[in-house]
């Protein structure tokens, strides 16, 4: 592996670390009153100077001017703005709502997503075990869907936010700091909008001084995960991010066992699927990997 393999390979694996871990600040910020959107709202605007310090240390202020400049670019940055702040608010409102195994489901499933979309879009190819982890998740979907009596739409809404999101990224012309921060600016004045209309209404939680350091923490929290995963996402394969994201689901499933959640054993059973088709995933792509050493 280069040493840009490596660096690209670290910011990942050190993405989804964060993301694993990030359900239990957003509980603590909930417990103190505040409401997902409320939340989202802080996300966003506190995101946008911490995205604007990643752009100045990369020496990207003229990137970001050019990128103001371009309409299309402009366009898809706005997608994946709306499909991010999508993936955001549905995951605070499940992980502050007793729901931390649906998003683990969720987001198990969204690397088959990845595949997917790396087959359908990229040309990736897919072989006979990508197929069967994906038919395997498939199953674990409709198992899912039996345990809860409809289809689990959370985990759905945000495999396919999220995978959107890379897709849309992957092809975007521009790096990892600049885009956040263009994202995060095109978005933010609406977040800024919603929260000084809490302010004046009263229901704001700004003023408290101790939620406003957990909200404004919010913002890092926020920007270094993206950062790292949209320059890993446009230097690594999409089936090598969705590998990794394994790590971030794991976390969150024992989250929610120890938060006691319920664990039907219709609902192991899903899981089962869920991991049967991971590990084929796993399998695939270490087979893969040999394949290609011992071709070098």
């Amino acid at each position: 592996m280069t040493s840009e393999g490596g660096r690209a390979l670290t910011a990942g694996l050190s993405c989804y670390l964060i993301w694993g871990f990030v359900p239990l600040v957003f509980q603590a910020i909930a417990a103190l009153g505040v409401s997902p959107w409320e939340m989202l709202a802080h996300r966003i605007v506190w995101s946008i100077p911490t995205a604007a310090l990643f752009v100045l240390l990369a020496r990207q202020g003229g990137q970001a001017l050019a990128v103001l400049r371009q309409p299309r670019v402009l366009g898809w940055l706005l997608v994946s703005a709306l499909l991010i702040a999508g993936n955001w608010v549905v995951f605070m409102w499940a992980v502050t709502s007793g729901r931390m195994l649906e998003t683990s489901l969720g987001y198990y499933i969204n690397p088959l997503v990845n595949m997917a979309a790396g087959a359908l879009i990229f040309r990736e190819r897919i072989d006979g075990l990508g197929r069967a982890a994906i038919g395997l998740a498939l199953a674990g979907v409709a198992i899912q869907a039996a345990a809860l009596g409809t289809l689990p739409w959370v985990s759905l809404v945000l495999a396919f936010s999220f995978g959107g999101y890379g897709v849309v990224r992957k092809q975007v012309a521009a790096d990892a700091q600049t885009g956040l921060l263009i994202e995060t600016v095109l978005v933010g004045v609406f977040a800024a909008a919603y929260i000084a209309w809490l302010s004046g209404r009263g229901e704001g939680h700004f003023g408290d001084p101790w939620l406003a350091v957990l909200l404004i923490a919010c913002g890092p929290v926020t920007a270094i995960p993206l950062v790292l995963f949209s320059w890993a996402a446009r230097r690594i394969p999409l089936s090598v991010m969705g590998f990794l994201q394994f790590i971030a689901p794991t976390i969150g499933f024992f989250i929610g066992l120890a938060q006691g959640e319920p664990f039907t054993p219709l609902r192991a059973l899903s899981f089962a699927f869920i991991w049967g088709g991971a590990a084929v995933f796993i399998w695939g792509a270490w087979r893969g990997a040999r394949r290609v050493d011992a071709a070098a």
